[in-house]
């Protein structure tokens, strides 16, 4: 029972962060391009906040060993306190270039925090799940789901908040909203929850099994794959044709909704072995391929010029994409877990995810890039092969995890007399 309950104040704690990050992302976005930024420098307002979560996810898959979820989850919960406060004092009168730099600063203060919690979170349910690898399976596929359904929700209320109270009282209602998380999460959770032995050098940090480290590059690959048309290609590229701010916002969050609400029911989309792994790993080649396919064939009928409009099909083909997404992305998710030992769980998490930030990073950039020298047929060309790469290396993933104790033996054997 101790151990459900923790999980659902982790996953109730996280809802609420991501509630707001996603919020926040849209709030950045649309507010920033009605000012006149080019899609180019939208997707730089975003760069430190991918960036610092690189360092973040290792720095926080760390310390969350070190020092417990519990107090991991509070340091999110701050820094993103203190990231939407640094945000709502930028000025209009500023120069465009201090302006700019202030608003990299605040979205990389808001990067570190998504991504301690996310962490923290994220390792919360290996310390929880005692039930085997379908409970874990379950667990994780819930989690994810509901995280980033109720990051759709919150693109929705970003767009909302932007068009009924404005810029500023928006961040400061949601940072008002966080210190009441922040508060309870104080007093629900256990002080020492988490706590394991952290790594004693960077060698031993970095030094990861070979599963974790394909899983890694093809989670690059694959999350770059979604960033590099939906951060900053696709909304452009519908407000250019029309839509309204809450036109935007809604199909954003009605994608983001229901690739959570896929990626919770992906359990049962999927066969599951009783090892954990044997049917998971072809079940991820299977669906990876799917989704390469689909990017392909939306630049060929923009290219061929279907009689269809263009941000119709666009929004069509992308909320397919979205179904082999979202049940790779759970998969994925999952098999991080099924391969990382007990004792350093967090740790493999943080590293797995900074793998996960470097993808959004190369997607924001290449997002902006591509499609303001190539518009939104350059973005969909370079999604395609960027989950093509991801589906070569879960190729190569082993069909077996390999545990510290086997790491250690195998260690021991190769060590010199």
């Amino acid at each position: 029972m101790a151990t459900a309950r923790n999980y659902l104040v982790v996953t109730a704690a996280y809802w609420g962060f991501t509630l707001t990050d996603g919020a926040l992302r849209m709030l950045v976005l649309l507010h920033f391009y009605s000012l006149g930024y080019t899609p180019f420098q939208l997707a730089f307002l975003f760069l430190l906040y991918e960036l610092a979560g690189v360092f973040a996810n290792v720095g926080g898959g760390w310390l969350a060993a070190r020092f417990g979820i519990k107090r991991m989850l509070g340091v999110g919960q701050l820094l993103q306190i203190g990231g939407l406060l640094l945000l709502s004092a930028l000025q209009p009168d500023w120069s465009p270039i201090f302006s700019v730099a202030w608003v990299v600063i605040a979205q990389g203060v808001a990067g570190v925090a998504k991504d301690v919690t996310k962490t923290a979170s994220k390792s919360a349910i290996k310390a929880t799940s005692d039930g085997g690898a379908g409970q874990l399976y379950r667990w994780v596929a819930w989690f994810t789901g509901s995280k980033n359904a109720m990051k759709g929700v919150g693109f929705f209320v970003g767009g909302l908040l932007l068009q009924t109270i404005g810029f500023r009282p928006s961040l400061w209602l949601m940072a008002a909203v966080l210190a009441v998380i922040f508060l309870s999460v104080a007093v629900a959770l256990p002080p020492l929850f988490g706590r394991a032995k952290a790594s004693r050098s960077m060698r031993e940090l970095f030094a990861k099994n070979r599963a974790i480290n394909l899983l890694a590059v093809a989670r690059i690959f694959m999350f770059g794959a979604r960033d590099v048309w939906f951060v900053v290609g696709l909304p452009v590229f519908l407000y250019a044709h029309g839509w309204h701010y809450m036109e935007v916002a809604g199909f954003v969050a009605a994608w983001t909704i229901g690739y959570g609400g896929i990626q919770a029911v992906a359990p049962m989309l999927t066969t599951r072995s009783q090892d954990g792994l044997s049917r998971e790993i072809p079940a991820a080649r299977v669906w990876g391929l799917v989704m390469a396919l689909l990017p392909a064939l939306l630049a060929v009928a923009l290219v061929s010029h279907v009689p269809v409009r263009p941000d119709l099909l666009l929004v069509v083909g992308l909320a397919l994409f979205g179904i082999p997404f979202a049940v790779n992305s759970s998969l994925h998710s999952y098999l991080i877990l099924a391969y990382a030992g007990s004792e350093k769980a967090a740790e493999d998490v943080g590293f797995y995810y900074a793998a996960n930030a470097t993808g959004r990073l190369m997607g924001i950039l290449l997002s902006g890039t591509l499609y303001q020298v190539a518009g939104i047929l350059g973005c969909l060309v370079g999604s395609a092969t960027m989950v093509g790469i991801c589906f070569l290396f879960t190729l190569l993933l082993p069909p077996h995890a390999v545990r510290p104790s086997v790491l250690a033996a195998g260690d021991a054997a190769r060590r010199p007399a």
